[in-house]
C-alpha cells in the first residue's frame, strides 16, 4: 500500500505543472472562442470577383457577420488558377481570422495539377463546411446531328478528331471534365482552349464550336431558351430544373460523377474551439432557406454534413481527382 501511495504522489507531483497548463491552455481557447470573433474576419476568394468562389465566399460572409455581430471581409485573391488565394490563408496565422473559400478546383483537382502547389489540402486545412455543390452539364450546338451522348461518343470513335470541345482555363472544371471524358470514353475530340466561358458559347452559338462542359447553372439559360442542346449532366441524380436531361451515368456511356462543391476552410492548427464556433455558425447560416436560395443560384444543391462526414468526402474527393487525371494523361505541372 505504501508503495501504490509513494508511486501516486510522485506521479502527482510530476504531473502537476504539466497538468495545469494543459488545463489553462484549454480554459484559453475556450475564453477566445467565446469571444470570437472579437475583430474582422478576413474570408478568401481564391478567384476574381464573380463566379462561384466569391459568391459562396459573399453569401456566407454577409450572414455570418449577421450572426456574430462581427464583419466577414471577403478579400478576392485572384492569380495562378486558384493557387494564389488558397496559399495565403495555407500560411496565415491558425486564429480563427484567416478562412479560405474551398472547392473542388483548390482543395482536389490542384493537388492532381501541381507538383508543388505549394499546400497540402488535407494537411494544411480544415474543414469547416461544405455548403453547396454544382453539376456539369455536356452542351452541344443545336444543329450538331447527334442527339446523345451515346450518339457523340460512337461518332467521336469512328471519326477521330473530327469534333471538337471548347475547354475553360487550365484547370478549371470545363478543361478538367472535357479531358477526362474523353479518356474515359477513349475517344480522340480537338480541345479548344478559351479564357473563359463567354468567349465559348460565342462560338457554340455561332456553330463554330461542336461541344462544351460548363457549369449547369450556367448551361441552363442557354439549353432553356434552344440555343444549345443539353446532352448529360454529371450529377448523381438529374438536375431539378432541367428533369428532362439524363445523367452522365445514365447514357451507359461512362461511369462519372463530377459536381464542383464549395464550402469554407481554416488553417489546419486553429484552435478546435474556434473550429467548432465556425461550424455551428455556418451550419446555422445554411439553415436559411435565403442563404440556400442564393447559394444554389437555381440549380445547385444544399450540403448539410456532419464534421466527420466532410472530412471524409473531402479525403475522398483529393483521392477520386488526383487518380482520374492521372488516367485522362494529364501530368502535375
Amino acid at each position: 500500500m505504501k508503495a501504490m501511495s509513494k508511486f501516486g504522489s510522485s506521479r502527482s507531483r510530476g504531473a502537476g505543472p504539466a497538468s495545469a497548463a494543459f488545463v489553462a491552455c484549454l480554459a484559453c481557447f475556450a475564453a477566445h472562442a467565446q469571444d470570437y470573433p472579437s475583430r474582422p474576419v478576413r474570408v478568401v476568394a481564391p478567384s476574381a470577383p464573380g463566379g462561384g468562389f466569391d459568391l459562396v465566399g459573399r453569401v456566407l460572409a454577409q450572414k455570418l457577420g449577421e450572426q456574430t455581430g462581427q464583419a466577414f471581409v471577403v478579400e478576392n485573391r485572384a492569380g495562378a488558377g486558384t493557387l494564389a488565394g488558397t496559399q495565403i490563408v495555407a500560411r496565415a496565422a491558425p486564429d480563427g481570422y484567416n478562412l479560405v473559400v474551398g472547392g473542388l478546383s483548390n482543395i482536389a483537382l490542384n493537388m492532381g495539377l501541381y507538383r508543388e502547389p505549394g499546400y497540402d489540402s488535407l494537411g494544411d486545412f480544415t474543414p469547416i463546411g461544405l455548403v453547396v455543390s454544382h453539376s456539369y452539364t455536356l452542351v452541344a450546338r443545336k444543329d450538331l446531328p447527334l442527339a446523345s451522348l451515346k450518339e457523340v461518343i460512337d461518332f467521336a470513335r469512328a471519326n477521330p478528331g473530327k469534333l471538337n470541345i471548347g475547354t475553360g482555363g487550365l484547370g478549371s472544371g470545363q478543361h478538367i471534365g472535357a479531358a477526362i471524358i474523353g479518356a474515359l470514353a477513349e475517344v480522340n475530340m480537338v480541345k479548344v482552349p478559351y479564357k473563359g466561358a463567354q468567349p465559348v458559347y460565342q462560338d457554340l452559338l455561332a456553330g463554330r464550336l461542336d461541344l462544351f462542359y460548363d457549369n449547369t447553372t450556367t448551361t441552363r439559360p442557354y439549353v432553356e431558351s434552344g440555343q444549345v442542346r443539353a446532352l448529360a449532366v454529371s450529377s448523381r441524380a438529374r438536375a431539378p430544373n432541367m428533369p428532362q436531361v439524363p445523367t452522365i451515368t445514365e447514357t451507359g456511356v461512362l461511369d462519372l460523377e463530377m459536381e464542383t462543391w464549395f464550402g469554407l476552410f481554416a488553417p489546419a492548427r486553429t484552435p478546435r474551439a474556434i473550429v467548432e464556433r465556425l461550424r455551428a455558425e455556418v451550419d446555422k447560416a445554411t439553415a436559411s432557406a435565403e442563404v440556400r436560395s442564393r447559394l444554389e443560384m437555381g440549380s445547385g444543391r444544399s450540403l448539410r454534413m456532419a464534421p466527420a462526414e466532410t472530412e471524409m468526402f473531402v479525403k475522398a474527393e483529393v483521392a477520386k481527382w488526383t487518380g482520374l487525371l492521372r488516367r485522362a494523361g494529364i501530368q502535375p505541372e
